[in-house]
């Protein structure tokens, strides 16, 4: 529930603290005393819509400060963990409004957006009035509260996932039956291009090597009659080695009678000798190296420009050929087990549809004998609403070709004001003052059912008599054994059966009797008695008034 409000200069108001009990809390005071001042002020904590406007005249920004105390297990603490912020000890909603029109929003002392404190704000508080709709306009709102009424959420729920299921079979059933026409169109083409590199069968790394073969062997290539020269003047008939090799041997014979004459030449002749025999060893190796079949450079040109022309063909990487190859007989394998698995998924779908469908219809059957019980329950409270001659009627269209994650139902509330004339929605048929006394009726069926912890209403008794105002403060009063009550009232018969009674006047501003400031005050009994008295009599109290208010409040009591 809400237990504190505070704030700081807006509009009437310079500097406010306001704290709240549970149960029913009346606020009343002359007209203009800043009533209105307070809703707003607490609708822009909510999340309400700002306006530089609100900013109190002098001034260069305001702030509204609301504080609740809600169960640990409260959606509204979910959805703020849902969003990082921290939800330990009371929930602080925080705005500061600027002159300019500016806002910043802190939830728990961290800066959070407006559409998250609106959102979180409406699982806190219900703000209804004459001309506040809400409640009743919105048919998701009707079939909420509904299911509320008849405990029919958790079924609501379980419908929903059920819908997802359903709702997923058929996506993974759509996609998977483009896919396989897709296949269907390109089946020929795979299955050549597939044989196609099938045969090719591509390595990985084989590019980079065939073509690391195909460039050693056009080098030998171009450097093989080089080589074969070379060993033939080393190695044919006009080798100089045997020439050098017998001059050789003649002058070592002649070296020994002369050794100081021969001994350089014949140490240069064995050198030479020595090194064109090392030469000779290496171009034969040459040889050897260079020595390839032309045929083995035709079949390795030949592989490499299969593989490139491949590459080309698909618009792939050469070695990604392989890659492609799998995939393209993975697809292959889709469409041959395609239909197979088309037919498993149309099962599946049949299957989702069918358990939604049955728990679809059982639900429906429910939420039909619950807007029977609803409509009994609202009627139940209209006669002494002076409603005698209205009717309360829930409206369910159920239709299975327009289902949702909601099921099958449309739900919505008509009212009759008159007999004999054409019900219609409840938001067209009732005037203001009717449909104030239609939200209070459905709020006490519905107690404590599909309601926010505190709920706000905005002189919902505007308009009406004694008996009127009387049974308006009684529901009011109930209602708020399950849940926390403001009310905004004009009417005595409901101030007296609040729990807490405030107060809301103008008297001179901190800054100046020049100026004027509202201020709220807790009333005790025989202040309220006093404000009781000026409710009846108005602005000159009399004995009478003050005796009629001591009568309402005993009989309040």
């Amino acid at each position: 529930m809400l237990i504190q409000l505070s704030i700081r200069d807006i509009v009437l108001i310079e500097k406010l603290d306001l704290e709240f009990d549970a149960g029913l809390s009346v606020l009343t005071g002359e007209t203009g005393a800043g009533k209105s001042i307070l809703l707003d002020s607490l609708s822009l904590a909510l999340g309400g819509r700002g306006d530089g406007g609100l900013v109190r005249h002098g001034v260069a920004k305001g702030q509204v400060t609301a504080v609740f105390d809600v169960a640990a297990d409260h959606p509204a603490r979910a959805l703020l963990r849902d969003n990082d912020i921290d939800d330990d000890g009371d929930l602080v909603f925080r705005r500061v409004q600027s002159g300019d029109g500016r806002t910043r929003v802190f939830l728990n002392d961290q800066p959070a957006s407006v559409a998250l404190m609106r959102e979180a704000g409406q699982l806190l508080v219900e703000i209804h009035g004459q001309h506040d709709d809400r409640a009743l306009v919105d048919a998701d709102a009707h079939r909420a509260l509904l299911d509320a009424f008849g405990g029919l959420s958790d079924a609501t729920s379980d419908v929903g996932r059920l819908h997802e299921g359903w709702r997923q079979a058929r996506i993974a059933l759509k996609a998977h039956r483009e896919k396989v026409e897709e296949a269907r169109r390109e089946a020929d083409w795979l299955r050549s291009s597939v044989d196609e590199l099938d045969k090719l069968s591509p390595a990985e790394g084989e590019e980079e090597e065939l073509a690391e073969r195909r460039a050693l062997m056009m080098k030998a290539e171009k450097m093989a009659s080089d080589i074969n020269e070379a060993d033939e003047i080393l190695s044919g008939q006009g080798s100089p080695i045997p020439v050098i090799s017998g001059l050789l041997r003649r002058l070592e014979r002649k070296a020994e009678q002369a050794p100081e004459l021969l001994g350089e030449t014949v140490t240069a002749l064995d050198a030479a000798l020595n090194a064109l025999s090392d030469a000779q060893t290496a171009v034969e190796a040459a040889l050897r190296a260079a020595d390839f079949n032309p045929r083995e450079l035709e079949e390795t040109e030949e592989r490499l420009f299969a593989l490139r022309g491949a590459a080309r063909k698909y618009n792939v990487p050469v070695e990604s050929l392989a890659e492609l190859a799998s995939r393209m007989v993975a697809d292959l394998a889709d469409l041959d087990a395609g239909e197979e698995r088309l037919h498993a998924l149309e099962t599946r779908v049949k299957e989702t549809e069918a358990a939604f469908m049955h728990a679809a219809k059982s639900l429906s059957e429910r939420r039909h004998a619950t807007g029977k019980a609803l409509a009994k329950a609202v009627m139940a409270e209209l006669p002494a609403l002076k409603l005698e001659r209205a009717e309360f009627l829930v409206e369910i269209s159920s239709n299975p070709e327009a289902a949702g994650p909601t099921g099958i139902d449309a739900v919505a509330f008509h009212v009759r004001t008159n007999p004999g004339s054409r019900a219609g929605p409840i938001m067209k048929v009732a005037s203001g003052g009717e449909l104030s006394r239609f939200l209070l009726a459905l709020k006490v069926a519905l107690a404590d059912r599909g309601s926010a912890p505190t709920l706000v209403f905005d002189e919902i008794d505007t308009g009406v008599g004694g008996a009127v105002a009387d049974a308006i403060g009684k529901r009011l009063k109930r209602l708020s054994s399950g849940v926390q009550v403001l009310s905004v009232t004009h009417a005595p018969q409901v101030a007296a059966r609040a729990a807490t009674h405030l107060l809301i006047a103008k008297g001179p501003s901190q800054a100046g009797a020049t100026t004027v400031s509202t201020r709220v005050s807790t009333m005790g009994s025989d202040d309220r008695r006093e404000e009781i008295a000026r409710m009846l009599a108005g602005e000159h109290v009399t004995a009478e008034a003050r005796a009629a208010a001591a009568r309402l409040l005993e009989g309040a009591d």
